[in-house]
């Protein structure tokens, strides 16, 4: 019955009872008027409420707990990584488009590390990242026009270029059918893509 919402103008994170209608504000980097340069871009609850949060200037990944408010905060490995989007699969690890360190990274919340890939494509930018119920890891380039298909147990990438430009930003993967099959929105053709493998 709370609802989470981030002020990335502030770098801040709200938290909204829906009930008595009162509203909390967490400060991971301290209080904004400080000067210190962050972007809170995306926000993940888990299943326990707890939520995850990128931070896209920096190199973080942050947790504040549902039931206490503390704040961890977990630097990216690859410095400069700007996180942007991210998802939480159904074990619990976050998937996370590192737009400036060209990767797709998971981190486990349970055991709290992070594993990276990286693309074949240098300049890949990824933006967000989902997972098929196969395991495979979706992702897409902003600046290639490739979908990028990760198998995480091989790290092997399959990637499949676009008929136009696209600039891909939040993938989404239906896994209601025989296969699963990728979708997502073309920002510059005024258009959604739909990707169906082959295998």
């Amino acid at each position: 019955g709370k609802v989470w919402t981030q002020n990335n103008g502030f770098a801040v994170v709200h938290r909204i009872d829906l009930a008595t209608g009162t509203s909390e504000t967490f400060k991971p980097f301290g209080d904004p008027k400080d000067g210190e340069n962050h972007n809170i871009y995306d926000i993940i609850p888990d299943r326990n409420n707890n939520l995850y949060f990128t931070d896209f200037v920096l190199e973080h990944i942050g947790r504040i707990d549902a039931v206490t408010g503390a704040i961890t905060l977990f630097a990216m490995p690859t410095k400069g990584a700007s996180p942007r989007r991210a998802q939480m699969d159904a074990q619990g690890r976050l998937w996370i488009g590192e737009y400036r360190g060209n990767k797709v990274a998971m981190f486990d919340t349970k055991t709290e590390r992070f594993q990276e890939w990286t693309p074949p494509t240098a300049w890949s930018a990824p933006y967000d990242v989902t997972l098929d119920r196969r395991g495979f890891a979706w992702t897409g380039s902003m600046s290639t026009d490739r979908v990028l298909r990760l198998d995480p147990q091989s790290g092997e990438f399959t990637e499949y270029q676009l008929p136009r430009t696209t600039n891909i930003r939040r993938v989404f993967v239906d896994n209601r059918g025989a296969k699963p099959v990728f979708w997502v929105g073309n920002n510059q053709g005024a258009s959604i893509v739909k990707l169906e493998p082959l295998d």
